[in-house]
């Protein structure tokens, strides 16, 4: 078991986690928001990682998590192959995708147009509403994050399927 710390381009804070998987383009990791808390997963474009490091404070936390019996399996048939099949998996199994381009901003959504190094998304908002082709292009090589299964990634979910059901009674979701 190791937990590592990452020091993302442009972003001022660090980030950490529990190693899961990695190949030569991606990590995936559980994330840790904060000492001991664990929560979802996220998965890094090592091109974005400036530096890891895995030292005395990342060998307590991965004590801790030893003790509180945290698994590190990898989700069913996740591939970590590119940006957009990434997102694609998350969109399959959850109904949408977590994302992030730069450090403050973290964007919910749905595929909504792929061109050959952008795509366009339906936007998912904090309220669960859709926002359908929302007028913004994301470069797939800026995506730095991709994140699933966390306590607010949940969340949105249900707001987002509660949404649904209440636009069209008759959709199961």
């Amino acid at each position: 078991m190791k937990v590592e710390t990452y020091k993302i381009k442009d972003w001022k804070e660090k980030e950490t986690g529990l190693l899961i998987d990695e190949n030569e383009d991606w990590i995936l990791v559980k994330h840790i928001p904060v000492d001991y808390v664990v929560d979802g997963y996220k998965v890094y474009k090592k091109s974005a990682i400036e530096k890891r490091k895995s030292k005395t404070k990342e060998e307590k936390i991965a004590r801790v998590l030893q003790l509180k019996k945290i698994e590190t399996k990898t989700p069913e048939s996740l591939s970590l192959d590119s940006v957009l099949e990434i997102l694609k998996w998350s969109e399959k199994k959850y109904g949408l995708f977590e994302f992030q381009d730069n450090e403050g901003d973290l964007f919910y959504g749905k595929l909504n147009n792929v061109k050959v190094d952008m795509f366009y998304i339906d936007l998912i908002n904090s309220n669960g509403s859709i926002e359908k082709e929302y007028d913004y292009n994301f470069l797939i090589y800026e995506v730095a994050a991709i994140a699933f299964e966390s306590d607010y990634f949940e969340s949105i979910r249900l707001l987002m399927n509660d949404e649904i059901k209440k636009a069209n009674p008759l959709h199961k979701v």
